[in-house]
């Protein structure tokens, strides 16, 4: 994980209608009826996206259970297959991103996991919302990273489910990335120059979309992490783009989120690989978070509330964001 910087018509009849006439007039109200119903139904605006955060918190220790899931474990393989899997039952289409990374400890396979939920505007780009699934490796202690990372991997698999059904203006792709977290004990100890040892993930995405000439097309990344603290404090991210920033910051402020703080705070995380190639981000992270990469970051230092939280205002978010970029 990264480091600091109305009623219906009455029928009237006569004694003397007929058998037919009555059966005539019968027939005509129950179409009239039906119509009625069918367009006061389609003047009824869709139900608003709901994100459940106990849904997510299901995720979150679902992840857990696997234990320590470092990049190129076999416990991260299963965090794959549980993904995939989460993302079928929610409708849509899971694509790997494999590649194999160069880390101070040899070459390690690692794969992001994309799925695209539709839009109503083509040929505009897409949003991507994002967050990194991977563990830190610990030789020391078990590390199973319920906030760092399972909380993000957990938050997009409900926004999977919460957007299925809504009217999205731009496609909104989802991006599970590896290999986020370092290899070496602290964050830039075993880095070198054109190859950091983190980001891993976020490096290989924005690298590919650059040499495809395809960075425009990401009109907005958001990425998430370490969202499930009990304590949820999340800074403004001082590296992040400002409008993108003010959007979630300002749904914040209108949903009464007082998670969502005003000081701001630089901290070095995924987002940048993006913002590098010229992409818009924002990072949405907690890293006033005392369990941090201790054996502390367990299932009794999450919670559900927390996940509802950050869902709330990225979902009611969204409005703001796509009338921006339509």
């Amino acid at each position: 994980m990264p480091a600091v910087s109305q009623t219906n018509p009455r029928r009237r009849t006569t004694p003397t209608a007929t058998i037919t006439e009555h059966l005539a007039v019968f027939v005509f109200s129950v179409i009239f009826v039906a119509a009625a119903v069918g367009a006061c139904s389609a003047q009824q605006p869709a139900a608003a996206p709901k994100f459940d955060g106990n849904r997510a918190f299901a995720d979150l220790k679902a992840m857990v259970d696997l234990g320590p899931r470092p990049a190129g474990s076999p416990a991260i393989e299963k965090t794959r297959d549980y993904i995939r899997k989460q993302l079928v039952a929610a409708g849509l289409k899971p694509e790997d991103q494999a590649f194999d990374a160069e880390t101070p400890a040899g070459t390690i396979h690692m794969v992001n996991i994309r799925a695209t939920l539709p839009g109503q505007v083509q040929g505009k780009g897409r949003i991507v919302v994002g967050g990194h699934y991977d563990t830190k490796p610990f030789k020391e202690f078990a590390f199973v990273g319920a906030s760092d990372a399972a909380s993000s991997a957990a938050f997009l698999l409900e926004l999977a489910r919460a957007l299925k059904g809504r009217q999205n203006a731009l496609p909104i792709e989802l991006l599970f990335l590896d290999g986020e977290e370092a290899v070496c004990k602290e964050w830039d100890q075993c880095s070198k120059p054109g190859n950091a040892d983190h980001t891993y993930g976020a490096r290989y995405y924005a690298q590919q979309a650059k040499k495809a000439g395809t960075t425009k097309d990401v009109r907005a990344f958001i990425l998430v992490d370490m969202i499930a603290d009990r304590d949820l404090n999340i800074s403004r991210e001082q590296n992040s783009t400002p409008w993108l920033t003010d959007a979630i910051w300002s749904t914040a402020r209108r949903l009464n989120r007082p998670e969502f703080l005003q000081q701001t705070l630089p901290i070095e995380d995924d987002h940048l690989e993006f913002l590098e190639v010229g992409i818009e981000s924002v990072d949405i992270i907690d890293l006033d978070y005392p369990a941090w990469h201790t054996a502390a970051d367990d299932m009794n230092h999450v919670s559900a509330k927390s996940l509802q939280a950050v869902g709330d205002v990225v979902v009611g978010a969204l409005p703001l964001i796509e009338t921006r970029l339509k």
